[in-house]
């Protein structure tokens, strides 16, 4: 019978240790729920960009309002019988005549 207090004793701090610090232990479970946490908010963030980026192919291809654009923008092209004006702005310092 005095055997067995210290052997249950060294049995629950086993499972205490096990809790605490072993594997699957409370700190490694909240390590986790961080980790979730981060990867959700990444997931969210991407579903959105995929979502504009869909919306953004989607226009491109039913119009040619957005192809368009995204030409005048991105390539500086122009159309036919329209004249392109260029506009350098010049430094503040410019010599005055």
């Amino acid at each position: 019978m005095r055997w067995l207090i210290p052997i249950l004793l060294v049995l629950i701090g086993l499972l205490q240790y096990r809790l605490w610090v072993g594997e699957g232990s409370l700190a490694e479970v909240d390590a986790l729920r961080d980790e979730i946490a981060k990867q959700e908010a990444a997931l969210a963030e991407a579903r959105q960009r995929n979502a504009a980026l869909e919306a953004e192919v989607e226009s491109l291809r039913s119009g040619y309002d957005a192809l368009e654009e995204r030409a005048r923008s991105e390539l500086g092209m122009i159309k036919r019988g329209e004249v392109f004006l260029q506009v350098i702005e010049g430094d503040d310092e410019a010599p005055k005549p």
